[in-house]
């Protein structure tokens, strides 16, 4: 049967026609306005709702009928603001009784609103949820100054703002905190639920820091009694400040010392994910916002934690422990007595699936770190962390249950999220709901716990399989790693698999279960490694040296601290472990990075290769201090440059696809680090009057074409007034002082290593006058020194011209970087000739003889190589910039095309060089990813497969083998060397490939 949907513009027809039409009479007599409202279709409707469903709704129509009329007339956003408006006027003289009967005839005014709002489709679930939650926040706040007032009145405490009226502006300075958590903390609570808080305080607010705890104690249950007190009129809010640190063992009331370092040295993952909807929402907020700037690193882990995911699940089958089989909440989809929060398929199964995501994602990525259940999934699935239909479907079930739930708390304004299970009871659900039946109501309700159940399950609890392709099961015994000796079965299981020794590998995984690598020396790493023993001996089985690949694995485990997150990574991701393998399997090289920086694997896991780049502004924006912002960037550089590095070895990316990523990379950690860099510095020396710097890529980075391992060439070009003679800090520098050791401490960021390693090295050989020049060159020095050639100008030599066509301002100000490049295309027009050919000749000629090739593989310095393409197009381009200004560019291949463009370059023979240039760089880019520096011919069997199958995208015909490589390469630079002596001139014939 398909789900039949109710039409959400108009009330529900009421289920028990008796009570409305009683509501309706009763309502009528009370005077000619609300007979004429009772009269009018929108209002009988509303009315007959009320009246047909919730006996709670009726009383509180006719108790609050002025609140009803006003409704009708000016709409639901007016009449809530009109409920709230008597807070806002509040007398701070008010006696504690005064106060407590404004906040309960607000929260009556305010529940006849929401209710209405919601059944007439007025307001939709994030306007009602908004709306509950102002309500609460505006008590507590109104709340909390009034007794933070009592308190400074007994002399308990400073109050600096005590006869300031808004209670904001009061509770400033105040020292004391309120949180609000949970559904109040993110702005979503229900119809009828406890606002959940925690209270904290700073102890030298209180006059006598001796006795604080006792005072903000007893203001918090002074809130607490102002919020519950029952009374003829109702109460305000239900309470509940157990998501506290430590509840069982701290009081109401914690001071901010106590729970910075309880969080920081004894926190649980729950507790992670109840702070992620904490946000202060009375007393003073500046202070609850610096506490948690200061848990932040506590929520938002640097590294991804797959491991929580078992304790979050621990909570809810604890949940289904209590609320389940005890009770009969709902361990099962059911309808009649299911719980639509706690229950499977239900509200909190889609929170926890969303807060777990958030958690192992938001720590890298801020965006994600959303405290609504709406906006995390929508977060979730744009960042492509979580598949957009499940997004979608998780989205549709908390708006459908979300409903339920409140329709359920209508009733008779109990807090209660389980359906009835009488007939009677569904149908009048049903029928509060919109539906026409109970049957229709099941079939929508139990649709949308399925697919919540099963996106859970998906995320949850999902078991790895403990056998191996075919049956052979760890537990039949064909694999046995827990005695004290080889097992005979399993050192023939492991030959079938292609170890060639399978008494060493047996002997290595049997170390790992003993405990014997630091990664496995805990109990729970052990179990991890037990469930993933046949996901990862099938995956190492399959590499071309599969004894060796485990062996690099062994490495690995071996330089971890712990391996509790890495392996529970694996268990999480299995795709993951084919990745590492086939990693560890043909690139040495890269395997001994991961064994230096195990951390680097959660690059592979970002879900695309521009995702370190597009996260760094926001993560690096989100630090507390300079030094944070630093390790979040080195992380994040790692891990972005390892998996640019591992999508290029399995050819998802292709070397220009590459190049152009670590590129990127590079460009976002420059831009994001150099007004950091700038802020710091300021604090100690102030700055330079109209001063800035700007960062000019050059050479790999200037092209975009940067190689594993590629160094960052700069230059760093700075501007000032023209009167300014020094910086205005507290140790003031002289203009040139300034900017040199504002570029060393740039510089130093972008090198200095951490635990997550170093992110670049930095080449500032291309400045003017290289290494004899200053660090960092003011903007009218750059423009003298490529300027004409009188004076002090003109001193470039041609090598810095040919330097410049790859030049591209990456960071600093808009005009000065329009500047720099306007100098930059100044100088090579100026100095535009055939004096450019000569020069270059003469300098290759110097490089074979002063720096000739270092091996066969060599392939940048070897006649006929990358150097030789990129001398074409450079000399090219400084002999022609004045007649064809459009041939520079950065990047090699496009200036190339341009000179073709510019009948400088046969079309055929540019592309020969096009094709030539983005061999030499694939087969580099390989190199470096699978044995690193290689003097000799001869490659390991794994390292020469994967180095085959990675240039088969860059060849015309892909290579069999090494020797048909080799000819190929011959080929290739025979093709670039007449190339370059038909240009720029003969070479010396030696050295050959």
């Amino acid at each position: 049967m398909s789900e039949t949907q109710p039409d959400r513009r108009r009330p529900p027809a009421p289920f028990d026609t008796g009570a409305a039409g009683r509501l309706t009479e009763d309502f009528a007599a009370r005077g000619a306005a609300e007979a004429a409202y009772a009269a009018s279709p929108a209002g009988g409707a509303l009315l007959a709702a009320l009246g047909g469903h919730s006996p709670f709704l009726a009383d509180l129509a006719l108790r609050e009928a002025t609140t009803l009329l006003r409704l009708g007339e000016r709409g639901a956003d007016a009449a809530f603001a009109q409920a709230l408006d008597p807070l806002g006027r509040a007398d701070p003289g008010a006696s504690f009784s005064q106060l407590g009967a404004a906040l309960r005839q607000a929260r009556r005014q305010a529940a006849l609103i929401v209710a209405a709002a919601d059944l007439t489709g007025e307001w939709g679930l994030d306007q009602v949820t908004g709306a509950l939650s102002t309500l609460a926040e505006t008590c507590i706040d109104l709340g909390c100054a009034h007794l933070l007032r009592e308190a400074a009145a007994r002399g308990e405490i400073n109050l600096p703002n005590a006869a300031k009226r808004d209670p904001k502006a009061a509770s400033k300075g105040s020292g004391l905190v309120v949180l609000g958590m949970g559904k109040l903390g993110g702005r979503e609570l229900n119809y009828s639920s406890d606002v959940d808080l925690m209270v904290l305080f700073d102890p030298a607010a209180a006059t006598h820091p001796d006795r604080a705890q006792s005072t903000f104690v007893r203001l918090a249950r002074d809130l607490v009694r102002l919020l519950e007190e029952r009374t003829a009129e109702g109460y305000v809010f239900r309470t509940d400040l157990r998501l506290r640190p430590d509840p069982a063992a701290t009081p109401l009331a914690v001071s901010i010392p106590a729970a910075i370092a309880y969080y920081e040295g004894f926190g649980q993952n729950w507790e992670r994910a109840a702070m992620l909807k904490a946000r202060p929402l009375a007393g003073d907020r500046g202070l609850g916002e610096h506490l948690l700037a200061e848990i932040r690193p506590f929520v938002w882990r640097r590294h991804l934690d797959f491991a929580m995911i078992a304790d979050i699940h621990s909570i809810k089958r604890q949940i289904h422990v209590v609320h389940g089989t005890r009770r009969g909440a709902g361990a099962e989809i059911a309808v009649a007595g299911h719980d639509v929060k706690l229950g499977r398929g239900g509200i909190r199964e889609i929170e926890f699936t969303a807060q777990v995501a958030q958690l192992i994602w938001g720590g890298r990525d801020p965006a994600l770190r959303d405290p609504t259940t709406l906006g995390a999934l929508a977060a979730l699935a744009s960042a492509g962390r979580m598949d957009r239909r499940a997004a979608a479907d998780l989205a549709d079930a908390y708006v459908f249950l979300r409903d339920v739930e409140h329709r359920l708390q209508m009733i008779a304004d109990r807090q209660t999220h389980r359906l009835p299970e009488d007939p009677d009871g569904l149908a009048r659900i049903a029928s509060f709901m919109g539906f026409p039946d109970s049957e229709s109501f099941s079939t929508a309700l139990t649709a949308h716990l399925r697919r919540v159940a099963s996106q859970y399950s998906r995320q949850f609890e999902a078991a790895p399989s403990l056998s191996l392709p075919g049956g052979e099961g760890f537990e039949g015994g064909n694999l046995v790693f827990t005695g004290p000796e080889n097992d005979p079965a399993t050192l023939e299981t492991l030959a079938s698999m292609g170890f060639a020794n399978a008494a060493g590998v047996s002997a290595m995984v049997r170390a790992w279960h003993h405990g014997h690598r630091r990664a496995t020396r805990s109990e729970r790493a052990r179990e991890l490694l037990t469930t993933l023993m046949p996901t990862l001996l099938t995956a190492f089985a399959r590499q071309r040296e599969p004894d060796a690949a485990l062996a690099r694995f062994d490495r690995l485990l071996d330089s971890m601290q712990a391996g509790v997150q890495v392996l529970s990574l694996f268990q999480r991701n299995p795709a993951l472990l084919d990745r590492v393998a086939g990693v560890l399997g043909a690139a040495p090289a890269l395997a001994d990075h991961l064994a230096r920086d195990p951390a680097a694997l959660e690059g592979l896991l970002s879900g695309g290769t521009g995702q370190a780049a597009a996260a760094l502004p926001a993560l690096i924006g989100a630090a507390r201090h300079y030094e944070e912002a630093l390790e979040s960037a080195r992380r994040l550089i790692t891990e972005g440059k390892f998996e640019v590095d591992v999508a290029a070895l399995e050819g998802a990316l292709d070397v220009d696809a590459a190049g152009i990523a670590r590129s990127e990379l590079a460009d976002a950690a420059i831009t994001c680090l150099l007004p950091q860099v700038a802020k710091d510095f300021a604090t100690r020396h102030g700055k330079v009057a109209g001063g800035a710097m700007a960062v000019v890529a050059m050479g790999k980075l200037g092209g975009r074409e940067m190689l594993p391992g590629s160094d960052l060439d700069l230059v760093l070009i700075y501007d000032h007034a023209e009167d300014a003679s020094e910086s205005d800090g507290p140790k003031p520098l002289a203009v040139s002082t300034y900017f040199a050791r504002l570029a060393a401490q740039f510089v130093a960021a972008l090198t200095a290593r951490g635990a997550e390693g170093k992110p670049y090295e930095v080449d500032m050989r291309l400045r003017p006058s290289g290494n004899k020049g200053p660090v960092a060159a003011s903007i009218a020095a750059f423009e003298r020194y490529y300027g004409p050639s009188t004076g002090e100008g003109g001193q470039a030599w041609t090598w810095e011209r040919m330097a410049l066509t790859r030049a591209r301002a990456v960071a600093g100000p808009a005009a000065l970087r329009r500047r720099i490049m306007e100098c930059c295309h100044r100088a090579l027009a100026l100095h535009a000739g055939p004096e450019a050919i000569t020069d270059a000749l003469a300098m290759r000629v110097r490089m074979l003889r002063d720096l000739p090739p270092d091996g066969p593989w060599d392939v940048k310095a070897i006649p006929g190589g990358l150097v030789e393409v990129e001398f074409i197009a450079q000399a090219l381009q400084c002999a022609h910039a004045a007649s064809h200004p459009r041939i520079v560019a950065p990047t090699t291949r496009d200036a190339l095309a341009n000179l073709a463009r510019a009948g400088l370059l046969g079309k055929a023979e540019a592309d020969s060089l096009i094709r030539a240039e983005r061999f030499w760089r694939s087969l580099q880019s390989l190199l470096r990813l699978t044995v690193g520096r290689v003097t000799t011919e001869a490659l390991p069997p794994a390292s020469a497969h994967a180095l085959l199958r990675g240039l088969a995208p860059a060849c015309e015909e892909p290579p069999v083998d090494l020797p048909a490589l080799r000819g190929q390469m011959r080929g290739i630079a025979a093709g670039v060397r007449e190339s370059f002596e038909r240009h720029l001139g003969p070479l010396p014939q030696k050295g050959a490939a």
